[in-house]
């Protein structure tokens, strides 16, 4: 295995020496690591010549490379391909168009040194001056790039892991870009991908000796691009620029595309450069040119090389992209929208809690009727001061006329009143503690007069329904109070602690017609407060009005 490596070393040298002088032409040496894939193009092709008939041959053979894609090496859209790439490939290959025109490459395939992916003796040397930023170039990789229509290259650094934990790393389709080379960036580079033939995967890689330099005189500065991308609409207009500034007007600059020079790249496009003498003294050079309408094919890489006759150069890239969608307005409308309708719902529903609670039990009450039992019989149990001299607050008719016309009769409760519903002769204690036991509801009439020292304050029966409303969580209690009362000084604190605790609806109705309708808004705060239905009204009593005469009010 050692001598079949040592052979290897010895043919790369001989190939690499003699490389330059077969043919009297140069020769682009591909150097490929055996069992990777190789596509071998011809140097007398540009990217719009591809159409143009080419047959290779091997080392002066004059027999031709077939077309036959089964084969291991083959001739597929005029490039030569050897997948995988053998030891015994290595030679000259050369490509013919026509009679006249010849030319080739030379393939130096080699095994990699043991436990390493790459051979340090078989590396494309490339060079970069200390503290300046330059590009490695991972070569021989566009026509795999348009065969796989997308290219994921990973670069690493021999004996040196982490290679982008430094910032001054950054890695762009088939470059490398380093920012203010230093001496410790010399050493090998891999570049590598892979690529799919015939159902099977293939290693691509190539190794970079990146060798740095002092460089003698103050080289150029580019000013623009700075390894960057902008943003085009796909139809609009676009300038591309690329300037530096030097000591010297002898500042050269190139487009190069996908690995070809611009014009081969689109020939419409007018290269235009420019030079001129700032205020400091410098000499600016540039380069640029318009795309005037920005297509598909336009979204890439521009490379752009500076370089003086004492400076073999420097390439920075711009890059076209499609503009990224504005989702910001998206995103504050999808924020904010479902906020204002949150708020929107929870305004309406404060405004009108009362009606959607009402129109909610309506709409569900076949719902609520299947409800199991809570054991109460009635909706509430009402009480009231008795005997009260100003019959202008009568609670008497209040309570004896309006209140069961209204809720039971229109409305379908079941209402529980003391001295209406009782038996004669039953203790009051005893009535009142189990009709409230057996109630959904305490409703306490107020009178303004009922708690003034003229009056006597409590009977028995509000007594012991406060003392349940009070010490029973259970049940809640509706407030009613006939008329304001401008002061509530002389209320007993539990009555006051209650209207604290569940509010207080003031009557101001003056027993019309019109103010006993269930619909009005003082009743449909009562009925709000009230459980919901569970017995239907009435058909015959439902919303009808209560026609009160001035007889019946004097009889109060």
């Amino acid at each position: 295995m050692g001598q079949q490596k040592m052979i290897s070393v010895l043919w790369l040298a001989c190939w690499i020496s003699v490389a330059y002088s077969l043919h009297n032409r140069s020769r682009i040496v591909i150097l490929v690591p055996v069992g990777e894939a190789v596509a071998i193009s011809c140097p007398l092709l540009s990217s719009q010549q591809s159409n143009r008939n080419v047959t290779w041959y091997r080392n002066g053979s004059v027999i031709p490379l077939i077309a036959d894609n089964y084969l291991r090496i083959h001739q597929r859209r005029n490039l030569l391909w050897l997948i995988p790439a053998k030891i015994e490939d290595s030679g000259f290959y050369e490509c013919h168009i026509g009679n006249s025109e010849t030319d080739g490459r030379e393939l130096q395939v080699f095994e990699n040194d043991d436990g390493l992916y790459f051979n340090k003796n078989a590396a494309y040397v490339q060079k970069l001056p200390l503290e300046n930023n330059g590009n490695l170039v991972c070569p021989d990789l566009e026509y795999f790039e348009s065969e796989n229509s997308s290219l994921i290259l990973q670069w690493s650094k021999a004996y040196s892991p982490g290679l982008f934990e430094d910032q001054r790393f950054r890695a762009l389709e088939y470059i490398l870009s380093i920012n203010n080379v230093n001496e410790s960036d010399k050493g090998i580079y891999v570049c590598q991908t892979t690529y799919t033939y015939m159902g099977k995967w293939y290693n691509v890689s190539r190794a970079i000796n990146l060798i740095t330099y002092a460089s003698p005189l103050k080289l150029p500065q580019i000013i623009y691009p700075k390894n960057n991308s902008i943003e085009v609409e796909l139809g609009s207009k676009v300038l591309i620029e690329c300037n530096a500034s030097g000591d010297t007007q002898e500042i050269f600059t190139a487009w190069e595309v996908n690995g070809t020079e611009l014009e081969e790249f689109d020939d419409t496009l007018r290269v235009e450069t420019y030079s001129h003498v700032s205020l400091s003294g410098k000499w600016i050079v540039g380069t640029k040119f318009n795309i005037s309408v920005v297509k598909n094919k336009d979204y890439l890489t521009f490379l752009c090389f500076v370089w003086t006759p004492t400076f073999e150069g420097a390439a920075v890239y711009i890059m076209l992209q499609r503009p990224t969608k504005n989702i910001q307005g998206y995103l504050i409308g999808g924020l904010v929208s479902p906020i204002l309708v949150i708020l929107a719902a929870v305004l309406t529903y404060k405004i009108f809690k009362v009606d959607i609670v009402l129109w909610y039990r309506q709409s569900c009450q076949p719902l609520f009727r299947k409800e199991v039992s809570d054991g109460k019989l009635y909706d509430a149990y009402v009480v009231y001061p008795s005997n009260v001299a100003n019959c202008m607050y009568s609670s008497d008719i209040f309570v004896l006329k309006v209140l069961p016309e209204v809720l039971e009769k229109q409305c379908g409760y079941n209402l529980f009143i003391c001295g209406r519903d009782d038996l004669p002769g039953q203790a009051v204690i005893t009535v009142v503690d189990e009709a409230i036991r057996l109630s959904r509801r305490v409703i306490i009439v107020l009178v303004p007069d009922s708690y003034s020292n003229k009056v006597q304050r409590d009977t028995n029966e509000q007594q012991i329904a406060i003392y349940n409303a009070l010490i029973r969580d259970d049940i809640k209690v509706i407030l009613i109070l006939l008329d304001k009362i401008k002061d509530y000084a002389n209320m007993p604190e539990p009555i006051k602690y209650l209207k604290q605790r569940h509010g207080v609806l003031i009557w101001k109705g003056d027993f019309s017609e019109q103010s006993q309708l269930a619909t009005t808004k003082f009743w449909k705060n009562v009925r709000y407060r009230m459980p919901v239905r569970h017995s239907p009204p009435s058909l015959d009593h439902q919303l009808m009005p209560v026609t009160l005469t001035a007889t019946w009010i004097s009889e109060g």
